[in-house]
């Protein structure tokens, strides 16, 4: 499961870390610190999704 949770974590990441950066930017911020803060959200956000979806694809 944790092969399967690690594919699946880079392309969560990848959309929900850009998903982050895109609304970061349409709601005004275009600074460094809010768009690299909208990243680290959406990293931090992917990490228990992409297990939560791993685990719900092995059962």
């Amino acid at each position: 499961m944790f092969r399967l949770a690690m594919t699946l974590f880079s392309m969560i990441a990848t959309t929900l870390m850009g998903t982050f950066v895109v609304i970061a930017l349409v709601a005004g911020y275009d600074t460094l610190v809010p768009l690299v803060a909208a990243a680290g959200l959406g990293l931090a956000v992917s990490v228990p999704a992409a297990w939560m979806i791993a685990r719900a694809l092995s059962s």
